[in-house]
């Protein structure tokens, strides 16, 4: 399906027909938890660390603090960050320790994703589905994902990065305006510009200049309004070039408005449950972006462990992109 080709008025039968076509069900056996990372194997991860080669760092993680982009959609808060001892309490000589030792504490309370994170496999469900095929009502509970909590994900990602910054290569100013629908004739352009390719286990950055806008002209709707994103049409290249996981600089991944009338996240519905696709939102792309436009290599060695919260549809991330 093009993005020329999509119905605005007909979600249900693209959604439907996308599904089938890009299915993964059962393609890693009935009991798989691990979806496209099954892509990401030992071979994968001895190409990504073979990229380093100055040692240069970026954090691609955006602050977690209550100066964050959430304004409560969908009952989402920026991180609330409380101190249980400080450095008053030591000088005060409260905290009950001998010879002098003083120490501090705190604690963090926040929707696992509220800034920079991952959506685990439990986190979207088509039609009472959920990754492979199973109920969602039996995956997912009061307890959590009983089956593929993001727990399981936390040794696995790890391997070869590729920035495709499609701001820079189709934008203005190296930024794509709010409701850009990014195809997949965007994307290979972009990595033909860049000289890079994407293929099977790559971890894919698509930086569209939306938190870099979000800079400058304040949060607004960052988190959950109009944004740039992927179009329902890429379904097939995300299917089809066996990467294993994708992230972007905007709060949704996909276009915001959807290409659809009365639609809400038609792609998720279609990545997740279906291909199985581990997908990144808020990354903070901006540093690497500009490292890589400046010595021209756009793979890195990228690491993004999601923290082993048990049965947690999502998960915070502090993914680190070497070069």
């Amino acid at each position: 399906m093009t993005a020329a080709r999509i119905d605005r008025t007909d979600p249900e039968a693209a959604i439907a027909e996308a599904a089938k076509a890009y299915s993964n069900w059962g393609r890693w056996g009935e009991d798989d938890v691990l979806g496209t990372l099954n892509f990401l194997d030992e071979a994968k991860r001895r190409e990504g660390a073979a990229l380093i080669r100055d040692g240069v760092s970026f954090s691609l993680s955006q602050a977690f603090d209550m100066d964050g982009p959430q304004k409560g959609w969908r009952r989402r808060t920026n991180p609330v960050h409380t101190m249980l001892a400080t450095g008053t309490d030591a000088a005060m000589g409260g905290q009950g320790f001998p010879h002098g030792f003083g120490g501090a504490d705190d604690v963090i309370a926040m929707p696992l994703q509220c800034s920079t994170q991952w959506d685990g496999l439990g986190h979207i469900f088509d039609h009472g589905k959920a990754w492979n095929g199973r109920p969602a009502e039996k995956v997912v509970t009061s307890e959590g994902d009983l089956v593929t909590g993001i727990e399981h994900m936390a040794s696995h990602v790890a391997g070869r990065g590729v920035l495709l910054d499609v701001g820079l290569v189709i934008g203005q100013d190296g930024e794509l305006p709010d409701g850009f629908a990014v195809t997949e004739e965007h994307l290979t352009a972009t990595a033909g510009s860049h000289g890079v390719t994407v293929g099977r286990g790559d971890l894919v950055l698509v930086r569209t200049g939306r938190l870099a806008r979000a800079r400058h002209e304040g949060w607004g709707d960052y988190a959950g309004g109009p944004a740039p994103g992927l179009s329902f049409s890429t379904a097939d290249w995300l299917h089809r070039s066996e990467i294993a996981g994708i992230a972007t600089d905007t709060w949704g991944f996909e276009v915001r408005p959807n290409e659809f009338d009365h639609a809400f996240q038609p792609l998720h519905q279609v990545a997740i449950p279906h291909i199985g696709l581990l997908i990144g939102e808020m990354w903070d792309l901006d540093a690497l972006a500009a490292h890589c436009a400046a010595d021209g290599r756009y793979e890195f060695w990228l690491t993004a462990a999601p923290l082993p919260i048990t049965g947690s549809v999502g998960s915070p991330v502090n993914p680190i992109a070497v070069k």
